[in-house]
């Protein structure tokens, strides 16, 4: 990765020329500050579509800008269109909001249910009242050693336990009224 001469201005430039932004998670004009497949804002490298060590060369034409995060996760494969398949998969429409989406999926994987559906389950009306639980779960929690970052698995149990605390808390509130 060091001894790569093209520049991410060079890459955003020759993608940005002839690919659609549309369903990228990032904008052209944030191309060098942003990764193209979560959205974050991050330190970008330089990515090869098609890895040295299958025949792919260090141009502007074989790379892609990720972060470190999903630079780990990209497809290692020979065929060029994969990696745009799996950029614009995971696509998503606003800044900031992919890796808590994935929490999201991740949730779901595990449990069997949407949180959309324990929220209807449970029939919450009071968003501020959710929030003020994934805020009190999330300043009691931690990174993972050596990640900055809550990887999947964190969010989904973080929330889990803000549906566990939000029953407890209800069940706590109905047990006062019936006294």
């Amino acid at each position: 990765m060091g001894n790569i001469r093209t520049t991410k201005e060079q890459v955003a430039d020759y993608w940005f020329e002839i690919v659609d932004e549309c369903g990228l998670s990032v904008d052209a004009s944030e191309a060098t500050e942003r990764c193209w497949r979560c959205g974050y804002e991050a330190r970008l490298e330089r990515c090869h579509i098609v890895p040295e060590s299958l025949g792919g060369g260090d141009s502007a034409d074989n790379l892609v800008l990720l972060c470190k995060r999903c630079h780990i996760e990209n497809p290692n494969v020979s065929d060029p269109e994969i990696m745009w398949d799996w950029i614009r998969a995971y696509g998503t429409p606003f800044y900031d909001t992919f890796w808590v989406i994935e929490g999201f999926k991740e949730y779901e994987f595990i449990y069997g249910k949407s949180f959309d559906e324990e929220v209807r389950e449970r029939d919450i009306k009071n968003p501020e009242e959710i929030k003020r639980l994934i805020n009190e779960e999330f300043e009691r929690s931690s990174f993972h050693f050596g990640h900055p970052y809550f990887n999947r698995a964190t969010l989904a149990g973080l929330i889990r336990m803000v549906l566990k605390k939000y029953d407890k808390d209800v069940l706590l509130k109905n047990n006062e009224i019936d006294v």
